[in-house]
């Protein structure tokens, strides 16, 4: 699981494997199967978690500006 967070740069995630449950401070959460790509804006405070059972797997591409942290905590909504 990843707390809620947020990141001063953009996230791209992609789903290589299994299945993982992104969500947005203040929307439903939604679930990425395999293959599935999800775009993080900047500053977005957001938490994933695996679903089910079997490993859920996330590669990601995060751009962010030099000398900026890659992940910033946020509270707990």
């Amino acid at each position: 699981m990843a707390p809620w967070h947020s990141h001063p740069g953009e996230e791209l995630v992609y789903v290589p494997q299994g299945e993982l449950e992104f969500q947005f401070e203040g929307e439903k959460p939604v679930t990425l199967k395999t293959g599935d790509v999800l775009f993080v804006p900047p500053g977005k405070v957001h938490m994933a978690r695996n679903p089910g059972s079997t490993p859920g797997v996330e590669l990601a591409t995060y751009i962010v500006e030099k000398g900026k942290p890659l992940l910033v905590r946020a509270h707990n909504p």
